[in-house]
């Protein structure tokens, strides 16, 4: 009778799941994707021909790279990929296409040299990384999520953030590698209209500005930017714009939105540019649109800083203001056709 009790006992604590049963244990089921409705907005730099003065077949070339750049990050996303994954891979694509001026096909200094800066910003964790002045590695871009995943840094410069990527074991190249015959020849006319008084010849409209740019949301609700830029042609070596300075050039914030900037570098730092749409919304209380129009016009425009940005704030809404002739972008999103435009 007491050894009746005693089963009784045992089977009336593990029902109640007070003992744990001897079974084999159950894998955890995946998490699903989440529910929110996912978003990915590119842009390979504001500035450029005037509408209508550009080859058919070069504007082709660029659209075409615009939506392969939606593509790759719509892969990402679809599959339930996170937005800095996404992010980072369309920014090395673009870092990889020469025909933007970031990675391979960037602008020269005034020494002839691509320097290549670049930074990332995670939304969800408010952690950010950033590479300026690099010289060797491939994807700048990588190497800016490096410093934000590995080190407990913000931002790398010089040979040391090129010592640290290749430590990271990052893709390097030759110098060589970034220089195409196209920007080879712009930097040789460049530098024959230098002279003693002006050392570099002062940028045009019609010269595109450079920069590329991501940012993302993802179906779990998290925000991502990035930016990766080869700078001005003939600046000075060493100089640094916006694109590598979070808040300048990059922001995000799951509370506000995702920013990537382009333009002239000086403005948009002076005026904390990409932060400045975020602080527009939260503590203004503008839309995305308004807020991020504002910074473009009222405070950028208003000083003589010409560009765009795009971003995406946390419910899906985008906005892509640009003050320049043209700004090479393109959007996409859950369920959507992917749209590119230039002018």
């Amino acid at each position: 009778m007491k050894s009746i009790k005693i089963v009784f006992l045992l089977s009336f604590l593990l029902v109640g799941g007070w003992l744990p049963a001897q079974v084999n244990p159950v894998p955890a089921v995946p998490e699903p994707a989440g529910n929110t409705r996912w978003v990915l907005v590119v842009h390979g730099g504001a500035g450029g021909p005037v509408k209508g003065t550009m080859k058919p077949e070069t504007e082709k070339q660029f659209t075409d790279s615009l939506n392969k750049a939606l593509q790759i990050g719509a892969g990402i996303l679809s599959s339930g990929g996170s937005s800095m994954d996404a992010v980072e891979a369309v920014i090395r694509f673009f870092e990889d296409c020469p025909l933007f001026n970031a990675g391979r096909g960037a602008v020269l200094t005034e020494d002839g040299h691509a320097e290549l800066d670049a930074s990332v910003m995670d939304g969800k964790t408010g952690k950010a990384g950033a590479v300026a002045g690099v010289t060797i590695v491939k994807n700048p871009v990588s190497a800016a999520r490096a410093v934000m995943d590995k080190t407990p840094y913000v931002l790398m410069t010089g040979k040391g953030a090129d010592a640290f990527a290749k430590a990271s074991g990052l893709q390097i190249v030759d110098p060589a590698y970034f220089i195409t015959p196209g920007r080879y020849e712009a930097w040789k006319e460049a530098k024959q209209k230098t002279t003693p008084e002006q050392p570099a010849p002062p940028s045009t409209e019609k010269e595109k500005k450079g920069t590329v740019g991501c940012v993302a949301l993802d179906s779990y609700g998290n925000l991502a930017a990035g930016t990766s830029t080869g700078g001005m042609m003939m600046k000075m070596s060493g100089r640094v714009g916006d694109s590598p300075i979070i808040g300048a050039g990059t922001w995000a914030d799951n509370n506000s939105c995702a920013v990537s900037c382009t333009g002239h570098g000086e403005y948009f730092i002076r005026n904390c540019a990409a932060y400045s749409v975020a602080v527009q919304m939260q503590y203004a209380g503008k839309s995305l649109e308004d807020a991020a129009h504002f910074v473009i016009f009222d405070i950028l425009k208003a000083k003589g800083g010409e560009g765009g940005l795009i971003a995406v704030d946390r419910n899906g809404n985008i906005a892509m203001p640009f003050s320049a002739n043209a700004m090479f972008r393109g959007t996409v999103s859950a369920g959507a056709i992917p749209e590119v435009s230039i002018y």
